[in-house]
């Protein structure tokens, strides 16, 4: 499995989710499967109940052993790399054409949040600006086509 990339405070809240899913929302997931048993009622409502639960608790879990196997194929970005090239880690601004400048973070793709400011190194962006610097203009083959942005600034 090729690694994750992950920024050292994406890996802490990886980890504190595991650790919250782990300890307390299973313990309230199982909690609410057992009332559901013992409530006794076999009708309609009951049943729900219990599914609902039962699908709840499968979630819970599939989410735990999806955190397990990110965290354990986690590379951390390197902090200390040039700065100069942009690479996972980078902090970039670009402009395309006549429109405002954006500025991006390059993640991996499971911190990646684009409203935030944050891009996949597998986005069709994140991909075309990776190797690149500051001055260069760079061509993005996106599903909708290709467009051009220069890059104005690496961090």
């Amino acid at each position: 499995m090729p690694p994750t990339y992950l920024t050292q405070e994406g890996f802490e809240k990886l980890q504190q989710e595991l650790e919250y899913l782990r300890t307390t929302r299973r313990h309230e997931v199982a909690e609410r499967l057992r009332e559901a048993l013992e409530d006794g009622d076999s009708g309609v409502d009951a049943d729900a109940e219990c599914d609902a639960a039962r699908n709840e608790q499968a979630f819970v879990e599939g989410r735990i052993q999806e955190l397990k196997l990110i965290l354990a194929n986690a590379q951390l970005i390197d902090e200390d790399r040039k700065r100069d090239e942009i690479q996972i880690g980078s902090k970039v601004t670009i402009q395309e054409d006549d429109f405002d400048p954006e500025s991006y973070t390059i993640v991996g793709a499971v911190e990646a949040h684009p409203s935030n400011g944050r891009i996949s190194n597998e986005s069709p962006l994140g991909k075309a600006l990776i190797g690149h610097k500051a001055k260069e203009d760079v061509t993005v083959q996106a599903p909708n086509g290709s467009f051009t942005v220069k890059i104005l600034k690496v961090e």
